[in-house]
């Protein structure tokens, strides 16, 4: 590094670096290589690089490394307003008022919808996003749910299903007729999204007839959304970022050929074709896959001939449904703010963020105020729009976004080679490729590699649930064979829900004995984390103390009325006395002997099932263990008997 001679009074400044050896790459991985031996990496998994060590696989194909640099240098994402377009489509970004805040709605009644929009519209929302038809408001009610809104200042965003799709739209023009908006003032948006209607109901896609209509209003209002390309539908199944912007491509690129053949231009449906993707909390993946799909659109209309200055991306974020918790679920307001971060990072256009009570039921009116909160805070208190692209030019970023683009890419050719979104929905290929993610995803959130805070990481079995009124537009779920929708923590989630209505039933909780063998130094790490452990499936545990040994804890267990033991204690405390404490406790009436601790071929011979901090499938474990506890019949003195020859 090269210091300046003098500082700005002319006084000389030493070189800091002097001394130093230099700060190469090489370096640096003979110090990685050092750690790593310490902490038990053996040396034939180090090689020639051993940070790959440290990679992070993700569900697209590539690895997220530990340390990103400038060579090899990523894809130049030019400028903001210009192609590629990775920057955003508008010259200033959102410097001038930050991205538009979106309230969902999802009420059926209009009279509180029209009190609720009105709130959020005097509170910072500047456009609405309104779910109609279904077990939603009313397609009827429409006009009257919107008599209080300025139509041509507040834009409207449908969300209709499949059969009222079109009648909703209808009626949403006639409240911009009735409103005396003139047609060309008219901003709002239809909605129309007839591809993911037709997976979520398990039903062919007709995208034709919804664009004839479509293309029937264009002419006449020509600010007016016709189109939504949701990339929500295979993220909130599941799926990977990558599939989750080659799904949204191949969606518009669907919609574009239907309007074109409809007999818009081009360049005109392009621009009245909305992107919707999920925001969640991975931050990084969140700011590149939306920098990366604004590339890919990109590159779809330059292969269509659309002219550079109108290839520019309309994109709608929306904090995903798949994160957010119903246990716990003051959490989800931590999530939804660093997801709404990395939307407004990522450059997108209009942000949704959820209340922290929508998985429960229709949110309240105070979650629904720290929704929108939520974004003023980051738009005026942090100003996180003052700068365009503020992660550009980061040597992680722009290496994520390429990869994304590249993985996404693929998974849109993919789709296309299938006879298009379409088609492959109908067919079944989408779904098999986003199931085929879940599954690896499934299993990282049962061994807890992937994390849940509140949820399957550090649970509170003390808390109050939430009451909320079933939400209308999410109470029906998906048809049978549909598209499905799931969220992250569902299957802790469920087992939590069987343990609190067997408590409410009986007025006791299904607990667990922890046998702490040894003095409390020895026990206490391994017993906060199986009483963490057995709390995210809802079970409690009961801690008698230090116990000496095999019969002290024998004598223990069949005082706790438990069927289930854990025991709990180091390394060399196992050594001496798991053995004889297991077969103690099978002795005393134990159905299940569990050991806080690596596995040991020791342990199996006594038939315990040692469980680790990592690796261990948490769900399987947890469901086996409330099974025994709810399920199997009571202990008898013959079972006891015959625990204790055997």
């Amino acid at each position: 590094m090269d210091v300046p001679e003098s500082g700005a009074a002319g006084a000389a400044v030493p070189n800091l670096a002097e001394g130093f050896p230099a700060a190469t790459r090489e370096r640096w991985r003979e110090l990685v290589a050092g750690v790593l031996r310490k902490s038990g990496v053996a040396e034939e998994d180090l090689g020639d690089a051993p940070e790959s060590v440290l990679a992070t696989p993700t569900y697209d194909g590539f690895d997220i490394e530990p340390l990103y640099t400038g060579a090899p240098p990523a894809a130049d994402p030019g400028y903001p307003g210009l192609a590629p377009f990775t920057r955003g489509y508008r010259p200033d970004g959102g410097v001038a008022g930050g991205w538009d805040i979106r309230a969902r709605h999802t009420d059926a009644d209009p009279a509180v919808l029209r009190d609720r929009i009105n709130s959020d519209l005097m509170n910072g929302v500047s456009s609405l996003w309104i779910s109609v038809g279904g077990g939603a408001l009313p397609v009827s009610e429409l006009g009257a749910a919107l008599t209080d809104v300025y139509l041509d200042l507040a834009p409207v965003v449908l969300d209709a299903p499949g059969p009222d799709a079109i009648d909703a739209a209808t009626a949403l023009l006639t409240a911009h007729a009735d409103a005396e908006v003139p047609a060309d003032r008219v901003v709002s948006h239809l909605g129309l999204d007839p591809l993911t209607a037709a997976a979520l109901a398990d039903e062919r896609p007709d995208v034709r007839g919804p664009a004839r209509f479509a293309a029937e209003h264009a002419a006449a209002y020509p600010g007016l959304g016709l189109f939504v390309a949701d990339g929500t539908l295979v993220h909130n199944a599941g799926g990977s970022e990558a599939q989750e912007i080659g799904a949204a491509i191949a969606a518009a690129t669907a919609y574009l050929r239907s309007l074109t053949e409809a007999g818009l231009d081009p360049a005109d449906a392009a621009g009245r074709i909305e992107f919707r993707l999920a925001a969640n909390a991975d931050q990084f993946a969140v700011i590149a896959k939306l920098r990366a799909v604004r590339a890919m659109w990109n590159q779809v209309l330059q292969d269509c001939g659309v002219p550079a200055d109108q290839r520019g991306m309309r994109l709608h974020a929306t904090t995903s449904e798949a994160m957010t918790t119903r246990r716990d679920p003051h959490v989800n307001m931590l999530r939804t703010t660093v997801a709404c971060f990395a939307a407004g990072v990522g450059g997108a256009d209009a942000v949704t963020v959820e209340p922290f009570d929508a998985a429960v039921g229709l949110p309240d009116d105070f979650a629904r105020r720290i929704a929108r909160n939520t974004q003023s805070l980051l738009i005026e208190e942090a100003h996180l729009a003052r700068v365009i692209d503020p992660a550009g030019g980061s040597f992680y970023v722009e290496a994520l976004t390429r990869d994304l683009y590249v993985a996404g890419w693929s998974f849109f050719q993919e789709l296309e080679r299938a006879g298009g979104i379409a088609e492959a929905i109908e067919h079944g290929q989408l779904r098999t490729a986003v199931d085929r993610v879940w599954q690896r995803r499934r299993h990282d959130l049962a061994t807890r590699a992937a994390p849940l805070t509140g949820v399957s990481e550090f649970p509170n079995p003390h808390e109050s649930l939430l009451v909320r009124e079933a939400d209308p537009a999410r109470q029906g779920g998906t048809a049978p064979g549909g598209f499905p929708v799931r969220r992250y923590a569902q299957e802790y989630e469920a087992l939590r829900d069987r343990c609190d209505a067997h408590t409410g039933d009986t007025g006791h909780r299904p607990t667990a004995f922890l046998a702490t063998l040894g003095p409390v130094a020895a026990h206490t790490a391994r017993a906060s984390f199986a009483t963490n452990l057995l709390a995210a499936g809802g079970i409690g545990a009961a801690d008698p103390g230090p116990l000496e040994d095999a019969r002290a804890a024998a004598a223990a267990f069949a005082d706790s009325g438990s069927r289930v033991a854990v025991i709990c204690s180091s390394d060399g405390v196992y050594d001496e006395h798991a053995e004889s404490v297991a077969r103690a406790l099978r002795g005393a009436g134990a159905r299940r002997v569990l050991l806080a601790g690596p596995p040991n071929d020791a342990y199996r011979r006594a038939g315990v099932d040692a469980f680790a901090h990592r690796g261990c499938d948490a769900v399987a474990l947890l469901t086996d263990l409330v099974d025994v506890l709810l399920t199997d019949p009571p202990t008898t003195t013959t079972d006891t008997a015959q625990g204790a020859s055997a």
